[in-house]
């Protein structure tokens, strides 16, 4: 095998594809990245078996053949080349000689023959969408993924279709985040679990232009098309929680608010609910004010913000961690807040449409 292509290049698809080089590889295999030639030049693929990426870049092909070269090494190799064309070649012992202006390197490698194949995926449900969009949805509720793995179904993002509706839903048991999307074609019906780290990567490969990615959903595995690269993941076996039970169809308080004044004062608490073990704020909603305070030995934080507020007064806690999260995914002017009681969840929603919904579980506190 022998090619010549830039560094630059070259560089730019190692940091795609080695996002799926696995930190705890069970063979060494898994820490290799295929290179092979093809007719599009050469073709880099990872994969840690539960998700895989592949790419192409252009190429001049001397010889035809592939090699599986240590993914980590190599891409810092790479990385400091001259900018310049390098010249790879491969013996017949799998080691390479790379060449770029005056560097000279060497690296053994392993027979192609032990990569496992890129899985198939047969008869799939085909959704198109912008990547922008697609991004964005993933960014706005990826942090209510779980990361505890107690309930491996909660560490994946639910992505369901109904009609011409796309929602992308995460929950972690203490905090739910729900986005819609409507296509302009009806779409597959559509129920997939997708892990949170593939949604991840993923997020990191869509680039923010209206350029579609074809996202072909199989009985148990993802395959996403974005440009040059092709990303296969494993999808997560298993039911999602029937999240809408959960969602409170009434309210017997409702706040309209400026989204960046709540999130600049909640904010400010944040500093001193810090300083305490629960990490606690407290809300008090009267008839046009918010009283948010935090407090801990080393002082004590006070934030009125004012509200549109119909229905009772209310006294409520939360971590506020919940409330910065789900303050930082709306990028909304003003949002609407509904609330029941001082133990019930509260529900964000736009002033207008459905767009988003954010779950968040208040604290039980004896005395707010």
């Amino acid at each position: 095998m022998r090619f010549q292509c830039s560094s630059s290049e070259m560089s730019a698809a190692l940091g795609v594809v080695t996002r799926a080089l696995s930190p705890r590889a069970t063979s060494a295999i898994y820490e290799g990245v295929l290179l092979a030639t093809c007719p599009e030049g050469l073709r880099l693929t990872c994969t840690d078996l539960a998700l895989s990426i592949e790419t192409h870049i252009d190429a001049q092909i001397q010889e035809e053949g592939g090699v599986v070269l240590p993914g980590k090494l190599f891409s810092e190799i790479v990385r400091k080349l001259p900018d310049a064309m390098m010249d790879l070649s491969v013996d017949d012992r799998n080691v390479a000689t790379i060449r770029c202006a005056g560097s000279r390197m060497t690296l053994t490698g392993m027979d192609t023959d032990e990569f496992p194949a890129l899985p198939e995926v047969e008869n799939p449900s085909v959704i198109s969408i912008a990547q922008n969009t697609f991004r964005d949805m993933v960014q706005r509720t990826s942090f209510a993924i779980a990361t505890d793995e107690t309930r491996i179904i909660l560490t994946g993002c639910l992505l369901e279709t109904e009609g011409n509706d796309l929602y992308l839903v995460a929950l972690d048991g203490f905090q739910l985040a729900l986005r819609k999307h409507t296509c302009e074609n009806e779409l597959p019906k559509l129920s997939a679990v997708v892990p949170g780290k593939v949604l991840g990567e993923l997020a990191k490969i869509l680039e923010d232009s209206d350029d579609t990615v074809e996202l072909r959903f199989g009985k148990s595995h993802l395959l996403a098309d974005v440009g040059r690269t092709r990303v296969v993941a494993r999808l997560l076996e298993g039911e999602f929680i029937r999240y809408r039970q959960i969602l409170p169809q009434e309210w017997k308080t409702r706040v309209r608010v400026s989204r960046k004044e709540l999130d600049a004062a909640v904010d400010r608490a944040a500093l001193m609910a810090r300083e305490n073990k629960n990490n606690l704020i407290k809300m008090h909603i009267g008839d046009s004010e918010m009283l948010i305070t935090s407090n801990a030995e080393l002082g004590d934080v006070r934030e009125e913000v004012s509200v549109v507020s119909e229905g009772h007064d209310l006294d409520i806690a939360f971590n506020v961690r919940y409330i910065a999260d789900t303050l930082r995914a709306i990028e909304d002017d003003e949002v609407i807040i509904r609330f029941n009681s001082n133990v019930s969840p509260c529900l964000f929603c736009p002033v207008e449409g459905d767009e988003y919904l954010y779950l968040a579980l208040p604290v039980r506190v004896f005395s707010a």
